[in-house]
Protein backbone atom coordinates (compact mmCIF):
# COMPACT_ATOMS: atom_id res chain seq x y z
CA UNK A 1 0.00 0.00 0.00
CA UNK A 2 1.13 3.69 -0.84
CA UNK A 3 0.22 6.61 1.03
CA UNK A 4 -1.13 10.28 -0.05
CA UNK A 5 1.99 12.58 -1.03
CA UNK A 6 2.66 15.28 1.34
CA UNK A 7 1.13 18.57 0.97
CA UNK A 8 4.22 20.52 0.10
CA UNK A 9 4.64 18.10 -2.48
CA UNK A 10 1.27 18.50 -3.76
CA UNK A 11 1.39 22.37 -3.70
CA UNK A 12 4.86 22.06 -5.78
CA UNK A 13 2.77 19.75 -8.39
CA UNK A 14 0.15 22.48 -8.37
CA UNK A 15 2.72 25.10 -9.17
CA UNK A 16 4.34 23.13 -12.34
CA UNK A 17 7.63 21.50 -10.87
CA UNK A 18 8.18 17.94 -12.00
CA UNK A 19 6.19 15.39 -9.51
CA UNK A 20 8.03 12.67 -8.82
CA UNK A 21 6.64 9.02 -9.83
CA UNK A 22 2.99 9.25 -8.02
CA UNK A 23 0.02 9.82 -9.73
CA UNK A 24 -1.75 11.77 -7.32
CA UNK A 25 0.39 14.56 -8.11
CA UNK A 26 0.75 13.49 -11.32
CA UNK A 27 -3.00 14.73 -12.17
CA UNK A 28 -2.84 17.68 -9.49
CA UNK A 29 -0.21 19.01 -11.57
CA UNK A 30 -2.76 18.85 -14.68
CA UNK A 31 -5.43 19.78 -12.52
CA UNK A 32 -3.60 23.17 -12.30
CA UNK A 33 -2.95 23.41 -15.75
CA UNK A 34 -6.58 22.96 -16.53
CA UNK A 35 -7.70 25.39 -14.04
CA UNK A 36 -5.17 28.15 -15.21
CA UNK A 37 -6.67 27.35 -18.70
CA UNK A 38 -10.75 27.64 -17.17
CA UNK A 39 -9.35 31.03 -15.59
CA UNK A 40 -8.78 32.70 -18.86
CA UNK A 41 -11.02 30.75 -20.84
CA UNK A 42 -14.30 32.31 -22.78
CA UNK A 43 -17.47 32.61 -21.07
CA UNK A 44 -19.53 29.24 -21.54
CA UNK A 45 -15.70 27.51 -22.71
CA UNK A 46 -15.08 25.52 -20.23
CA UNK A 47 -17.13 22.06 -20.81
CA UNK A 48 -13.60 20.37 -21.97
CA UNK A 49 -11.79 21.59 -19.39
CA UNK A 50 -14.39 20.41 -16.74
CA UNK A 51 -14.97 17.15 -18.57
CA UNK A 52 -11.09 16.88 -17.94
CA UNK A 53 -11.05 17.76 -14.80
CA UNK A 54 -13.77 14.98 -13.52
CA UNK A 55 -11.81 12.25 -15.08
CA UNK A 56 -8.62 13.37 -13.32
CA UNK A 57 -10.90 13.43 -9.77
CA UNK A 58 -11.94 9.95 -10.96
CA UNK A 59 -8.07 8.70 -11.52
CA UNK A 60 -7.34 10.04 -7.78
CA UNK A 61 -10.43 8.28 -6.15
CA UNK A 62 -9.75 5.52 -8.02
CA UNK A 63 -5.80 5.23 -6.92
CA UNK A 64 -7.27 6.33 -3.20
CA UNK A 65 -9.57 3.42 -3.40
CA UNK A 66 -7.07 1.00 -4.91
CA UNK A 67 -4.09 1.65 -2.24
CA UNK A 68 -5.58 3.23 1.20
CA UNK A 69 -6.17 1.28 3.70
CA UNK A 70 -10.29 0.22 3.94
CA UNK A 71 -11.38 2.73 7.28
CA UNK A 72 -13.48 1.28 10.16
CA UNK A 73 -17.44 1.30 9.18
CA UNK A 74 -17.85 3.58 12.29
CA UNK A 75 -14.94 5.95 11.17
CA UNK A 76 -16.15 9.67 10.85
CA UNK A 77 -17.16 10.35 7.47
CA UNK A 78 -15.18 13.04 4.89
CA UNK A 79 -17.71 15.71 3.11
CA UNK A 80 -15.31 15.06 0.14
CA UNK A 81 -13.37 12.88 -1.62
CA UNK A 82 -9.70 13.10 -1.76
CA UNK A 83 -9.97 13.76 -6.16
CA UNK A 84 -12.17 16.60 -5.04
CA UNK A 85 -9.67 18.14 -2.47
CA UNK A 86 -6.69 18.13 -4.73
CA UNK A 87 -9.05 19.69 -7.52
CA UNK A 88 -9.94 22.76 -5.28
CA UNK A 89 -6.32 22.69 -4.33
CA UNK A 90 -4.80 22.75 -8.01
CA UNK A 91 -8.12 25.65 -7.89
CA UNK A 92 -6.49 27.68 -5.32
CA UNK A 93 -3.50 27.15 -6.68
CA UNK A 94 -4.52 28.25 -9.98
CA UNK A 95 -6.08 31.57 -8.64
CA UNK A 96 -3.31 32.54 -6.14
CA UNK A 97 -0.89 32.01 -8.93
CA UNK A 98 -2.79 34.51 -11.31
CA UNK A 99 -3.56 36.65 -8.44
CA UNK A 100 0.19 37.08 -7.90
CA UNK A 101 0.66 38.44 -11.99
CA UNK A 102 -2.13 40.59 -12.15
CA UNK A 103 -2.81 42.04 -8.77
CA UNK A 104 -0.81 41.54 -5.53
CA UNK A 105 -2.39 43.06 -3.03
CA UNK A 106 -5.26 42.25 -1.27
CA UNK A 107 -7.21 39.58 -3.27
CA UNK A 108 -3.56 37.74 -3.34
CA UNK A 109 -3.89 37.71 0.27
CA UNK A 110 -6.86 35.76 0.35
CA UNK A 111 -5.92 33.44 -2.33
CA UNK A 112 -3.00 32.46 -0.59
CA UNK A 113 -4.64 31.94 2.95
CA UNK A 114 -7.46 30.15 1.19
CA UNK A 115 -4.44 27.82 -0.65
CA UNK A 116 -2.91 27.38 3.18
CA UNK A 117 -5.87 26.12 4.87
CA UNK A 118 -6.93 23.73 2.35
CA UNK A 119 -3.54 22.42 2.43
CA UNK A 120 -3.36 21.68 5.82
CA UNK A 121 -6.94 19.98 5.73
CA UNK A 122 -5.56 17.93 3.29
CA UNK A 123 -2.48 16.88 5.32
CA UNK A 124 -4.78 15.88 8.47
CA UNK A 125 -7.18 14.41 5.89
CA UNK A 126 -4.42 12.38 4.36
CA UNK A 127 -2.89 11.02 7.75
CA UNK A 128 -6.76 10.51 9.10
CA UNK A 129 -7.14 8.14 5.88
CA UNK A 130 -4.03 6.47 6.79
CA UNK A 131 -5.11 5.94 10.35
CA UNK A 132 -8.22 4.83 8.70
CA UNK A 133 -9.73 7.12 10.97
CA UNK A 134 -11.39 8.53 8.22
CA UNK A 135 -13.77 7.37 5.60
CA UNK A 136 -14.57 8.65 1.91
CA UNK A 137 -17.96 9.42 0.52
CA UNK A 138 -18.79 6.91 -2.23
CA UNK A 139 -19.98 9.30 -4.89
CA UNK A 140 -21.46 6.10 -6.98
CA UNK A 141 -24.39 5.29 -4.90
CA UNK A 142 -24.43 2.14 -3.98
CA UNK A 143 -21.84 1.01 -6.51
CA UNK A 144 -18.56 0.67 -5.52
CA UNK A 145 -16.36 3.37 -7.29
CA UNK A 146 -15.97 1.78 -10.72
CA UNK A 147 -11.84 1.98 -11.90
Amino acid sequence: MHSLPPKHLLLQACRGLPPDDHPVLRCAGLLADLHERRLTAALGATGNIDHDRALLVHDIDCWVAAELPKAARDAHLHTETVGTVVDRLAQFSALAYLSLAMSPDDTMQDAAQRLTELAVAYEDLAGELAAGRRRLPNLTGNRELEC
